[in-house]
């Protein structure tokens, strides 16, 4: 018989299909192999096909803007809200809008073109992580900013149009309803419970112990118990941590790690497919962090949503997660 089972943060239900499950072999295949494009406005040499950089990491001290670099990020050269200008507020009628302010910049997290996140060396991986939060820490430091969301397509079905691995980063003049919604859902735990419910989340894991996929000395990896997609995977800090900004550099070194396992577990239990993960952290300047915990969503592009997805908001899921984590943790 289906289950309907329901989110325990932002209390939103979704159906696990349990008379059509589906395994790793069951879903589409996408062939998301480099194919060393003869113009890659990302690759070393070409930097001057992108806006000036904001940030790289140089070893050898070379110039900005010029070969040399492990992590380079630059503008988005096609952003979807502008870093010029005031912040102004308006309405019309019952309608509210505000200027397009915000910032949008693209990390490339590798000189090479046929390599991906799966292929980088620790060390490599560590450096991308690190920029990942000295980013998140510059443009908080804006104050028209309240939101910062790091995010990574890859695939074409994913939303990717540039196959060199890349993420993106976007600030936001505003907090976004999704965030919202995890923010409100936890307060009112902790308001009822006086813990934090991501916390609980953890210790429900560890006590069921079925949907764990890998966990280091800091993280846990885990495909939670109600999930929206086929094979939904969190990545989480095992202790209780609201800002991802305030990350220490030993467990940026151990986030680097797991996420790099958990993403090669995908390719290959998955045959590389399209994927999407995004962080979800505290707002700029939110002041109750006991009961937010930061994390990492990834989603494996392996179906897509129908009209009653679309018009209830409730999710069918072909796989239990249960299964999904046991496939990805016996790879």
């Amino acid at each position: 018989m289906p289950q309907l089972r329901r989110d325990p943060v932002v209390g939103r239900w979704v159906i696990i299909d349990s008379d059509h499950t589906k395994g790793p072999l069951d879903f589409p295949k996408e062939d998301n192999t480099p194919t060393r494009q003869a113009i890659c406005p990302f690759c070393p040499g070409r930097e001057y096909q992108t806006p000036q950089e904001v940030d790289a990491v140089r070893p050898l001290k070379s110039p900005a803007n010029t070969p040399g670099w492990l992590v380079r990020t630059v503008p988005n050269k096609f952003p979807v809200l502008s870093s010029d200008g005031a912040l102004e507020k308006d309405g019309i009628g019952i309608y509210d809008q505000m200027t397009g302010i915000g910032a949008h910049e693209v990390l490339i997290e590798c000189p090479d073109h046929d390599k991906g996140l799966t292929e980088l060396t620790e060390e490599e991986m560590q450096v991308v992580v690190s920029q990942y939060q000295n980013r998140f820490r510059q443009l908080s430091k804006d104050s028209r900013f309240k939101y910062v969301v790091i995010f990574k397509n890859f695939g074409s079905s994913a939303g990717a149009t540039l196959e060199h691995t890349h993420s993106q980063i976007i600030a936001l003049p505003m907090v976004p309803k999704t965030v919202l919604e995890e923010l409100k859902g936890a307060e009112h735990y902790h308001q009822f419970q006086g813990r934090c419910v991501f916390c609980d989340m953890i210790s429900q894991e560890y006590k069921d112990r079925e949907r764990i996929i890998i966990e280091n000395d800091s993280f846990l990896a885990f495909c939670p118990y109600a999930p929206r997609y086929a094979f939904e995977t969190w990545i989480i800090p095992k202790g209780h941590s609201a800002d991802f900004a305030n990350m220490a550099e030993g467990l940026r070194d151990h986030l680097a790690q797991i996420l790099q396992d958990v993403l090669k577990k995908v390719k290959r239990v998955l045959g590389n497919p399209s994927y999407n993960y995004y962080l979800h952290t505290v707002p700029i300047g939110y002041a109750n962090g006991a009961c937010y915990h930061w994390h990492i969503e990834i989603i494996p592009k392996l179906t897509r949503s129908v009209g009653f997805e679309w018009g209830t908001g409730l999710h069918i899921v072909p796989t239990f997660p249960q299964d999904a984590a046991r496939f990805l943790r016996e790879d």
